[in-house]
């Protein structure tokens, strides 16, 4: 089980996240391309430290909302989704090979990341557009109880996928994510680790209501935007390899 975050989301004279000190711990770098957070200097900035600490790079993609930091979801057609995504996948892509690096998946980011899960039309044109990047690339997505279902849709592209787990968001019964303007939809650092021993251990989820949640995991997210966030995925990246020994 990896894990993964995201960075690169500081911009010009504002800054946001603690890359430099979160990634030592991760395995995955969701660096995002400069629609909801980032600009060219970070971008570089960020696949140095990924270079440097030996990190898997992926595209973190969004709808072109700076202001809304992504959140907001921005009605477009398929037509022109898929060539917001071309372009942001391109635009890291490039900034990668100058260091030697590549991008090895997309990770769509906020609003777009949950109308993908909510919306079939949504999530088939982002596997179409990762699938025909003219780059081997891998989609990720969160893992839920139609995780098979999501297989087969990007098997009709041989589009490999990542499942991915949230460890410091709540969980409804559905298996889909509580909303961040509900309360207790971020946990704490005990409920967090809890989690982590959870999925290493069962790959399981509590949801909010006691509700059982199994599903394959093969990645956990992780955020590092807080003052204890680097302490934090330092001990779980300890309890994720103490499983692993």
């Amino acid at each position: 089980m990896k894990l993964n975050c995201d960075l690169g989301e500081s911009f010009g004279a504002w800054a946001m996240g603690r890359d430099a000190e979160v990634m030592p711990f991760i395995d995955q770098a969701n660096i995002a391309c400069g629609f909801h957070a980032g600009d060219p200097v970070v971008l570089n900035k960020t696949l140095a430290l990924a270079a440097e600490h030996g990190v898997a790079v992926g595209a973190h993609p969004a709808y072109p909302d700076l202001n809304g930091f992504g959140r907001r979801s921005i009605p477009m057609s398929a037509n022109e989704l898929r060539q917001l995504l071309h372009y942001q996948i391109s635009a890291i892509s490039g900034m990668a090979r100058v260091q030697g690096l590549t991008v090895d998946y997309v990770k769509p980011h906020g609003a777009l990341y949950n109308d993908m899960m909510k919306n079939e039309s949504i999530r088939t044109t982002v596997m179409q557009a990762v699938a025909d990047y003219p780059e081997p690339l891998t989609l990720m997505l969160q893992a839920t109880a139609d995780h098979e279902r999501h297989q087969q849709e990007a098997s009709q592209y041989q589009l490999p996928l990542w499942f991915e787990a949230f460890a410091d968001r709540a969980y409804q019964a559905n298996g889909r994510l509580v909303p961040r303007s509900e309360a207790d939809a971020v946990l704490n650092a005990e409920q967090i680790l809890s989690r982590i021993d959870n999925l290493v251990n069962n790959q399981t989820v509590i949801a909010v209501d006691g509700t059982l949640l199994r599903f394959p995991v093969d990645s956990v997210c992780v955020h590092g935007d807080n003052d204890t966030a680097t302490q934090l995925i330092a001990d779980i990246r300890e309890r994720i390899r103490a499983h692993q020994c």
